[in-house]
């Protein structure tokens, strides 16, 4: 699957890059593809593409806080997780996420 994400804690300086790699590991680990943009203590790094977007199967938030311009996600499938749970479990977040996009379809 394609998978657009971003990560943002609210101090924004280690969780975020950290559930961001982390992400980026299982996804590999797991044959999907991702990329995930890091709201952070520097803004945003990574910034998602308006096509990138628009080509992704859906939107993965890891954040204990309101993400910038989540207007952009308007008409795609969101899942929403605490960040905490990206770092410690990226492969068991996404793989759950997978399987509940999945039996939307």
């Amino acid at each position: 699957m394609k998978i657009v994400g971003v990560t943002s804690c609210i101090a924004g300086l280690a969780h975020t890059p950290m559930a961001a790699k982390a992400l980026e590991k299982a996804a590999a680990q797991l044959g999907h593809n991702i990329k995930v943009e890091q709201q952070g203590a520097l803004g945003q790094v990574n910034k998602l593409t308006e096509e990138e977007i628009a080509a992704a199967d859906f939107v993965l938030i890891a954040s204990d806080q309101t993400v910038k311009d989540a207007e952009r996600f308007e008409d795609k499938r969101i899942v929403r997780v605490k960040i905490g749970h990206a770092v410690n479990n990226a492969e068991a977040v996404l793989t759950k996420a997978v399987e509940a996009i999945s039996a939307q379809k």
